[in-house]
């Protein structure tokens, strides 16, 4: 059995108003911008039991996720998170000063510098990782796992739709 949920009231009140315009996106793209907005005080509050924001955990998570040696090249890390490289600088001066990474020169080239995740950065970045996952598969406890594969799915073949093509950015990219 369905309940009734916020979209479906918001899409009976402008079938009222505007009774030919069809509301469909509403009942997809609605209800995701509206889990989105959901979820993300409890994400937050994850991130902060680990003395993170969600923007320096996205640059700690990308930089733990790339692999050894867990170290980035700024332009890398911008591209990846979809910020200006002043948004990264401010974000790099506080995980630095929290000793979460290092900034140290190129090999490469002098003029450059590499960021370095430190041990504590692997430690906190992993940590905050596990408990963010687990705390967001209970999110999803309403559906068995038929239906996440399901949607899941589903939900692959629409951003893939919608994506631009390989080597593009997309202010989607640090999800």
């Amino acid at each position: 059995m369905t309940t009734e949920d916020h979209v479906d009231r918001l899409r009976a009140l402008w079938a009222q108003e505007l009774p030919d315009l069809d509301t469909t996106p509403m009942s997809i793209l609605g209800r995701i911008y509206r889990l989105s907005n959901l979820v993300r005080p409890s994400i937050e509050a994850t991130f902060a039991e680990f003395h993170l924001d969600r923007g320096e955990f996205d640059v700690i998570a990308t930089i733990r996720r790339s692999g050894p040696p867990y170290r980035m090249i700024p332009t890398e890390l911008y591209r990846h998170l979809m910020i200006s490289s002043g948004g990264l600088t401010h974000r790099l001066d506080r995980l630095e000063k929290a000793g979460l990474v290092t900034r140290e020169r190129s090999d490469q080239d002098k003029r450059s510098f590499v960021v370095v995740l430190t041990a504590e950065g692997i430690r906190r970045a992993e940590a905050a990782f596990r408990e963010d996952m687990g705390r967001e598969l209970g999110l999803l406890d309403a559906l068995d796992e038929g239906e996440r594969r399901a949607l899941s799915g589903l939900l692959r073949k629409l951003a893939g739709s919608l994506e631009p093509a390989e080597g593009e950015a997309s202010a989607a990219d640090s999800v």
